[in-house]
């Protein structure tokens, strides 16, 4: 690796790791420009990886849907590899090594498929459109709350809580006890991230399980019309959902279940802010929502990375050869400015007809709640403009706040008049 290389690969970590809240796209189609697949510094949990960050969607895409070549699970490569015994060796028993490793996000097939199997038969498509009245009742109640004030924080009074509410209420969380699961999700969010794990967090995971665990034992002495209780359905079936995939779907539901649309919702908002011309287009013609949240995750979506990969085999990837075991990072919000795939990728233009992109992912691990952040991206934008068209932003634009959390890179807050 050459010096402007490290010096690259460095840059990229300390944006990603939210030591950096610069605007990260010229750095990604500096990146671009270099190589589909650059070599970067990585060390986790004391061990020095060879990792690679990918900046194209064609070879990113490859990435994801190749899970015979690209496992999500480290303990799937044979037992010679170096990265296996160093995870083991130097994984510790803190409530974050364990956090969401039985979810499906962190196993391959066949577990994947039979677990994903299982959930689905409660988190379809169809259900999530059913939801549509009560997102909208959510959506008009956030803005009732504000509307006589004529402003808002953006973040803290609406695209935060639709989510967590909606989620919330789907998974069967009692209203009384959101305000713990705002804290602890919060702290969780700003505390983990790539190479990154702050003081104080285990213990907010510890609650965090803890919590849960309780829930699923109280639902199994109560059910009710929620996620929680079909899912204890399931397991009682007999459909093979053991107690530690059942906590760990559950956490997995309610954390990715509003984090990422929070951010689509906060951020989407800030980007129409920041093309007047778009937002009017797009106030003109209300129809036009759909085609704008597609729009706006491929310009400026939810999540950063796709949660690492790493080679089973010795690969050639872009002319890179990639050893066996070796980690390797999509980087979504790169491949999605793809110039190979988009024209003028650096314009937001929500009419654009967008065949994919890979903002809920690729393969078998895409996103399993797309379907409901849709919805609530669709009723949460036509509801905003509808209710406050003459919404704009109430400090300076150099003044907005940038966060990383985990794998995304969002707002912390956005004051707005209206």
């Amino acid at each position: 690796m050459n010096n402007s290389d490290q010096t690259l690969g460095k840059s990229v970590l300390s944006l990603l790791s939210g030591e950096s809240s610069e605007n990260p796209f010229p750095l990604f189609a500096q990146m671009r420009g270099i190589s589909s697949v650059i070599p970067i510094p990585f060390s986790m949990q004391g061990i020095n990886h060879q990792a690679w960050m990918v900046t194209h969607m064609e070879e990113a895409m490859q990435v994801l849907k190749d899970h015979t070549r690209f496992t999500v699970d480290p303990s799937f490569i044979d037992s010679n590899s170096n990265i296996e015994k160093n995870l083991a060796k130097n994984s510790k028993s803190s409530a974050s090594s364990t956090f969401l490793t039985e979810s499906m996000n962190a196993v391959d097939d066949p577990d994947h498929r039979r677990l994903r199997t299982l959930v689905s038969k409660a988190f379809t498509p169809r259900y999530m459109e059913g939801l549509r009245p009560r997102i909208q009742e959510i959506a008009d109640e956030l803005l009732d709350g504000v509307q006589a004030q004529g402003k808002m924080d953006l973040v803290k009074d609406y695209a935060y809580p639709l989510p967590i509410n909606v989620i919330s209420e789907m998974v069967g969380v009692p209203e009384s006890d959101r305000g713990k699961l705002h804290v602890w999700s919060e702290a969780i969010a700003n505390g983990l991230g790539l190479g990154r794990h702050d003081p104080g967090v285990d213990e907010h995971l510890q609650a965090f399980s803890a919590y849960f665990m309780q829930l699923v034992d109280d639902k199994r002495q109560n059910p009710a019309d929620d996620l929680i209780s079909q899912l204890i359905a399931i397991e009682e079936e007999g459909d093979r959902l053991s107690e530690i995939e059942l906590l760990s779907l559950i956490k997995l539901l309610i954390f990715a279940g509003h984090e990422t649309t929070s951010n689509l919702i906060a951020t989407g908002t800030l980007m129409l802010l920041d093309h007047p011309d778009q937002l009017e287009k797009l106030k003109a013609d209300l129809s036009l929502i759909p085609s704008a949240v597609e729009e706006l995750l491929r310009f400026n979506g939810p999540v950063t990375i796709a949660g690492p990969r790493y080679a089973t085999e010795d690969i050639e990837l872009a002319g890179q050869q990639i050893k066996k075991g070796d980690m390797v990072i999509p980087l979504v919000k790169s491949a999605n400015r793809d110039e190979n795939q988009f024209a003028q990728p650096e314009e937001l233009d929500i009419t654009r007809k967008i065949k994919r992109h890979l903002a809920f992912g690729h393969g078998i691990h895409i996103c399993l709640g797309a379907p409901l952040a849709r919805v609530e991206g669709d009723i949460a934008f036509t509801t905003l403009l509808r209710r406050m068209p003459n919404l704009r932003l109430s400090i300076p634009r150099e003044n907005v706040n940038w966060q990383s959390k985990l794998a995304s890179h969002g707002l912390s807050s956005l004051p707005v008049t209206f």
